[in-house]
């Protein structure tokens, strides 16, 4: 009886694939993922991927696109991952002594508060001994309050649509990876965090996606929606 486990998930892949009778460029064609990131996925060489988020969205795709469980294809990867290290081995990495600074700051600031309060308690004393002894009455000039500065005026955020013709809008509802192209030069490249948003203007716009279900697109002010699902890598162009 034979022992053999799963098939690796690269093998499935490439088995798929060839069954299907696509080579990997024409599959690059079809999902629109380069040819060299197919055939590291088919080899399982994440590394020359990039970041996990990055090759989950890569083997949703591809999985897809081969009729196979992408979940499953992402749960094989996952199982892949090196384990974090145990929560009570990170409690027992910190030293009690390195709370020791934290709790002299404390010590030391009270005592400070301490001091400064009974300095101003004893020149009010001190003061009112020397008003009795002189019998007058001096007047004690309110102090005077900082006048604390206004908080600076937010930029206000682009809004969506509101860039008219000729225009292409991004507005980011969760993280992801991206890069635009506007009339031939790369305008905006990188990971951007949720509430980003941006307006670029020109005649043609390419936008690449790393997790097109975060994006939404706006063309010449309307609302063209997300270009895919979280995790999907889309590249699309556009005619401004």
């Amino acid at each position: 009886m034979s022992d053999a486990g799963p098939r690796p998930l690269g093998e499935r892949f490439r088995a798929a694939r060839e069954a299907r009778g696509a080579s990997l460029s024409d599959v690059a064609d079809q999902i629109r993922i380069r040819s060299v990131y197919l055939s590291a996925m088919e080899q399982e060489n994440w590394d020359a991927i990039g970041a996990p988020v990055y090759i989950r969205g890569f083997l949703r795709t591809y999985a897809r696109y081969l009729k196979l469980d992408p979940e499953e294809a992402v749960a094989a990867f996952n199982a892949t991952l090196p384990e974090p290290p145990p929560q009570d081995r990170v409690e027992a990495e910190r030293s009690p002594g390195s709370r020791r600074p934290g709790l002299l700051l404390i010590w030391t600031a009270g005592i400070v508060a301490v001091l400064l309060v009974a300095f101003v308690f004893y020149n009010e004393l001190t003061l009112r001994g020397q008003r009795s002894a002189t019998g007058t009455t001096t007047a004690t000039p309110a102090p005077l309050l900082a006048a604390s500065p206004s908080p600076p005026a937010l930029a206000s955020s682009p809004t969506p649509g509101a860039g008219g013709p000729s225009s292409l809008a991004l507005v980011f509802s969760a993280p992801s990876w991206l890069r635009v192209t506007v009339d031939g030069n790369v305008s905006m490249e990188g990971t951007f965090p949720a509430g980003t948003s941006r307006t670029f203007h020109g005649k043609n716009a390419l936008v690449r996606i790393g997790n097109a279900g975060g994006v939404e697109i706006y063309v010449d002010g309307k609302d063209r929606g997300k270009l895919g699902k979280a995790g999907d890598v889309v590249e699309q162009s556009f005619t401004l």
